[in-house]
């Protein structure tokens, strides 16, 4: 009876830590006890990857991965260009997919379903094929260069997918054990090594062993290169035996905390037969691709527009204006990157000497659009934020830029936001502005920019025209004509951040048209 009256206190204090740990559950990332390594206690650090090799299925099996093949399903948020920021909208892809770990290459037959086409076209499809040489987008009409991110994205899936992750730790001459972490309240041992000059951290599952998750901070050559140091972690689930390796199926792409992409892969098969035929490009345009600068552009003035005397149009992926008042210079839009808006600044100054700069109009949420405020602020500017955006670009200025330092990172200060919220008149004259919020469905986080005296409408991220001179995207533009009615404007000419002026009444023609109800055939 002592006996059992004994245990009775010890079995009481577990089951009050159990029902603690039950309400409070560690969180993701927070610390184990510092000098534990769970699972892996007593081991030094290569005994510990070696034990996850096991786990895997032996080093023996992994190293006999020389290819794989499998299809793909998956989605990635669109959280540069959403209309509304979170929820983001989705773009779908599904993909078949060969990966050649001997020779380093990969090649992947992708259809992309793109949420923001015109009806009917919203299906791409294109190859993609990646070796050490290059990369390139084979399509109907020849190779096309690819991106830097789709090189990156090839490089990882050689390097550092769980077919090539733990045996790359292993061999790794700086593997080090480093802080253990909690994932999904489980605790994890982490080890670290350097792969391409950047600490990549393995977090080993205490129980199972297995590679739950890999993390880095690294700079993207997506459009996530605008938040400079974004920390990733990549999820492995969903795990499957396949040809004795428990393989995990399921890649889910966590950045800054956004749930940013998930892929399911379908019917892996390890050491299928390689055809050096599928790997076949342009060798010129493969070089290229290496070449590519990415979104450190250099701005060019060579397609400059006059649209008014005083108002002056610098046409790109990503437009620019020139607006001289008679107490200085608006700039409409910074755009793309810092070093894109640096040159804008320096090209502004040599035209107009000794003239200030008043302020920044940024008229749009979506990242390629806001990525050079960071180079305004940096210049102690004023920036003319809609009052929805002000949350994004607050993050966006504190975002940390250590690994590709800009002059906001080195020379830091703080940002000297004019909120738009409703109707605002800046300037006086001919070239005066009024700043109109749009408020729409797919505008709502977007504001146009107006000048009475020319009857002249910027019309933030909404027009584009298609190869067939149709709108690109009707609803946007729908919009706009309805807060044109809705604040009486008169426009003779519209233009946009990625559209040159055009005149109104084609705007209105084309927006009947797509209006339009077709008849049924047949």
């Amino acid at each position: 009876m002592k006996r059992h009256t004994a245990v009775l206190p010890a079995l009481l204090s577990l089951t009050l830590s159990a029902a603690c740990f039950a309400a409070n559950p560690p969180q993701d990332g927070e610390l184990v006890k510092a000098g534990r390594h769970p699972g892996c206690e007593g081991m030094d650090v290569k005994a510990c990857v070696e034990q996850a090799i096991a786990a895997m299925g032996g080093r023996q099996r992994l190293e006999g991965i020389h290819s794989i093949r499998y299809d793909a399903i998956g989605h990635t948020v669109l959280a540069e260009q959403s209309y509304r920021q979170q929820p983001f909208i989705t773009s779908y892809e599904r993909d078949k997919v060969t990966v050649d770990f001997d020779k380093q290459r990969s090649v992947s037959d992708e259809q992309l379903t793109w949420p923001e086409a015109d009806p009917h076209t919203e299906t791409v499809e294109a190859t993609l094929i990646a070796t050490a040489q290059g990369a390139v987008l084979h399509g109907k009409h020849g190779d096309s260069p690819a991106s830097l991110a789709d090189q990156d994205t090839a490089r990882d899936t050689l390097a550092l997918g769980p077919e090539r992750l733990l045996l790359n730790a292993a061999a790794a001459g700086d593997l080090h054990y480093a802080a253990s972490e909690w994932l999904r309240a489980t605790p994890h041992s982490v080890v670290e090594f350097s792969w391409q000059g950047t600490p990549i951290r393995v977090l080993l599952n205490a129980h199972n062993h297995l590679p739950d998750a890999w993390e880095r901070t690294s700079h993207f050559n997506d459009f996530w290169f605008a938040w400079g140091d974004v920390q990733q972690r990549i999820y492995f689930d969903n795990w499957h035996l396949v040809q004795g390796v428990l393989f995990p199926t399921n890649r889910i792409d966590q950045r800054n905390g956004v749930w940013f992409a998930s892929m399911q892969l379908l019917n892996p098969v390890f050491n299928v037969d390689v055809d050096d035929k599928v790997f076949a490009m342009d060798s010129a345009v493969a070089a290229k691709s290496v070449q590519a600068k990415g979104w450190n552009r250099v701005f060019s003035d060579k397609q400059r527009v006059e649209l008014a005397p005083g108002i002056e149009l610098y046409q790109g992926a990503w437009n620019t204006t020139f607006i001289k008042q008679d107490d200085g210079v608006l700039v409409l839009e910074a755009p793309i990157s810092p070093a894109y808006v640096k040159g804008v600044f320096a090209k502004l100054r040599s035209e107009y000497p000794g003239v200030p700069i008043k302020g920044v109009l940024s008229t749009s949420d979506s990242w390629p659009h806001i990525a050079g405020v960071r180079e305004a602020v940096a210049e102690d500017l004023p920036v003319y934020a809609l009052d929805l955006n002000r949350p994004l670009l607050d993050r966006l200025v504190s975002a940390p830029h250590r690994l590709q330092p800009d002059d906001l990172q080195m020379h830091p200060r703080s940002a000297h936001w004019i909120t738009v919220g409703d109707r605002l008149v800046l300037g006086e004259g001919a070239n005066q502005v009024v700043l109109y919020p749009l408020r729409g469905a797919s505008t709502e986080r977007q504001y146009m920019v107006y000048f009475p005296q020319h009857k002249l409408l910027y019309a933030s991220d909404t027009l584009a025209l298609n190869p067939d001179n149709t709108l690109y995207d009707p609803d946007l533009m729908y919009e706009v004509a309805q807060a044109v009615a809705r604040e009486h404007l008169q426009v003779d000419t519209v233009y946009a951040m990625h559209e040159g002026p055009t005149p109104w009444t084609q705007i209105q023609q084309q927006l009947a048209q797509a209006m339009s109800t077709a008849k049924p055939t047949g």
